[in-house]
């Protein structure tokens, strides 16, 4: 496999080249299917997944590809290994069929259990994360150069707490609230949350409620890169890799 900053170069073009298959059929009169578990899809999720997985295989084909659709058809790797691609070909189906623009194309690589590379692409606001862990994280836009990026400690007036704004459980989350002091509270879509907390427009985003490894990993690498960290309810340091690619309850946050 190629060294991780030309690696991380190749995955941005990827994510970007799906990113703009997604575009093709945006607030377009797509048809919506419903999966298995009752989750929306749609050509645009196919089309951005069939494109990565045919672009990471030339990287290293020896290296599993855990695809959220390639699962839902049960033709996936039923488990990663020491070393795997997570990939969610549209994170935000919703945000995409609602027309929010706050929907992205999310790759990670782990390695023994730990997101280490990490590239979150949102098409519609033109905008691309990536991180690498050691090292750093950034952000771009087109025709701009990339922006360093870092978490942040939670600023003395209070944290700026994120959350999905479809999905989790909301009378928890109002729990949580309910007990903080907090300077703000902003719902946004898809694996934004963790990017914004890595940039330290945010700084903690509880989840309540499952979601799945390949929801998650692009953006917690992101994280990780920026000096966030995500962990489990109980204090354990957020894995992949995990039976079903199955995540319990977590919570991103910034530095501190």
């Amino acid at each position: 496999m190629k060294p991780d900053s030309v690696l991380l170069d190749r995955i941005v073009a990827i994510a970007e080249d799906a990113g703009r298959a997604i575009l093709r059929h945006y607030r377009t009169d797509v048809a919506v299917e419903r999966k298995a578990d009752s989750s929306p899809v749609t050509v645009a999720d196919r089309e951005a997944e069939a494109l990565i997985v045919e672009a990471l295989g030339t990287i290293d084909p020896d290296v599993p590809v855990v695809a959220e659709e390639a699962v839902a058809a049960g033709t996936a790797p039923r488990e990663g290994g020491e070393r795997f691609w997570l990939v969610d070909p549209l994170d935000g189906t919703r945000e995409f069929i609602g027309g929010t623009d706050e929907f992205t194309v999310n790759i990670g690589l782990i390695r023994d259990g730990i997101p280490v590379l990490g590239v979150v692409h949102a098409p519609a606001l033109d905008e691309t994360y990536g991180g690498l862990v050691p090292g750093a994280a950034w952000r771009s836009r087109p025709g701009a150069a990339r922006k360093a990026i870092a978490a942040r400690s939670v600023p003395t007036e209070g944290p700026v707490v994120l959350s999905s704004r479809r999905h989790g459980d909301r009378v928890r989350l109002d729990e949580m609230l309910a007990r903080m002091e907090v300077a703000a509270h902003r719902t946004v879509g898809s694996s934004l949350k963790f990017c914004l907390v890595a940039a330290g427009e945010g700084d903690i985003y509880p989840r309540y409620g499952e979601t799945n490894e390949w929801d998650t990993a692009a953006g917690h690498a992101v994280l990780l890169a920026a000096g966030g960290s995500v962990s489990t309810l109980d204090g354990a340091p957020l894995g992949y890799g995990k039976p079903g690619f199955r995540n319990p309850e977590f919570i991103a946050r910034g530095r501190g």
